[in-house]
């Protein structure tokens, strides 16, 4: 099977992309930002599609150890875009976040950049250090001191969901590249503790959790997002409304287009189109998985780990939001939500996996020559 898994993974990312791209069209035209332009939502979008297409064909043709040569270029771009967030009129604070970075209309999240610069600094520095795993130093307080300063930029944007995703996605990386489990686990516990008591002292952020402790008493405001998306779930049940027959994205589910489109599917498509959904994220996470695990290098294994622990968390957080198994963080779904920043960083990270496999499966490395000594005995 692990050969055919580039080809299964491309096919499992095709159809979240044309179902990503059919529900948009059925939903962002009753956006409230769509400035009077049914089509203004898709024409983006699928401007942000081919440039991504773009990058994961480039990615995936070119060596992944250019990346593990320049990631310091791209920590330091990352840490660059980051600061630009906090400085207006570059850095644009919409909806009480400092999350994007643009011109006009043009804009982008540089938070996604981020990611990848993480897993790109990781995945070189266990490389490096191959044995650090038991050492405190090197093995565990160097990495998260330098993840730590993407992670504060992220925090200070008020972006509580993309911060933990970035230190639950390093988590794994140092896990997986031998880390001592114990030291990992009372980080991760800290920072999870920062993260709920930094939380509790932002109103917004103390209603989205009270909203998910008592949902039935914030059903009007903080809850509001996660109370009609259950809506729209039992209204779809196992056969669905039908394509564009959904209600809640008629303005009662906010943002229907790009957080929470995930119960819009289970609203028009139904339950087995929804299972369907969550089906192609395992292959991806399977697919993803095998590839990492027959690369040629560790760098490789790191790199391919990495990847698909972002894209499986930030999947995984997206639909325990949409089915309140957890508190909403308006993280968007992969492939799928509208997004041009994510969808680019998302195609990025595939052609990084096809990258991969190219080089571990058709591309082995060469085999060394060996040189045999042959002793000469003199004629008599």
């Amino acid at each position: 099977m692990h050969r055919k898994s580039a080809y299964i993974l491309f096919l499992a990312v095709l159809g979240l992309l044309v179902i990503g791209i059919v529900m948009l069209f059925s939903t962002s035209a009753f956006a409230r930002d769509s400035h009077g332009d049914v089509y203004f939502f898709i024409k983006r979008q699928s401007i942000w599609f081919g440039i991504g297409l773009a990058v994961c064909i480039f990615v995936a043709l070119i060596d992944y150890h250019f990346w593990q040569r320049t990631w310091w270029l791209w920590f330091a771009l990352a840490l660059l875009a980051l600061m630009l967030c906090y400085f207006p009129p570059l850095g644009m604070r919409i909806n009480g976040s400092r999350r994007w970075v643009g011109v006009g209309q043009l804009t982008f999240q540089p938070s996604e950049v981020a990611k990848i610069a993480a897993i790109f600094f990781l995945a070189a520095w266990f490389s490096r250090y191959e044995k650090a795993g038991n050492n405190v130093t090197y093995g565990f307080l160097v990495p998260i001191a330098i993840i730590s300063l993407l992670a504060g930029l992220v925090l200070g944007e008020v972006d509580l969901g993309t911060t933990a995703l970035l230190g639950a996605t390093a988590f794994v990386v140092m896990f997986v590249a031998g880390a001592n489990p114990l030291w990992l686990g009372i980080i991760s516990f800290a920072g999870l503790g920062a993260i709920l008591v930094i939380a509790t002292q932002m109103s917004e952020r103390m209603g989205r959790l009270s909203a998910f402790l008592h949902p039935q008493n914030f059903k009007e405001d903080a809850g509001l997002q996660q109370m009609q998306a259950l809506i729209a779930w039992g209204s779809g049940g196992m056969e669905g409304l039908g394509l564009g027959n959904g209600r809640q994205k008629m303005l009662y589910l906010p943002y229907a287009h790009t957080d929470f489109i995930f119960p819009i599917i289970g609203e028009e498509l139904g339950l087995r189109f929804s299972l369907l959904v969550v089906f192609l994220f395992v292959t991806i996470i399977v697919c993803g998985i095998m590839i990492a695990l027959h690369a040629k290098d560790r760098f490789g294994l790191l790199l391919g780990c990495g990847v698909v622990s972002l894209l499986a968390l930030q999947a995984a957080v997206n639909i325990g939001v949409t089915t309140s198994l957890l508190p909403n963080k308006g993280l968007p779904l992969p492939f799928i939500s509208y997004g041009g920043s994510n969808l680019v960083m998302c195609l990025f990270g595939i052609g990084l996996l096809l990258n991969i496999y190219r080089q571990g499966i058709l591309e082995p490395p060469h085999k060394k020559r060996t040189t045999v000594q042959v002793r000469m005995t003199p004629r008599i």
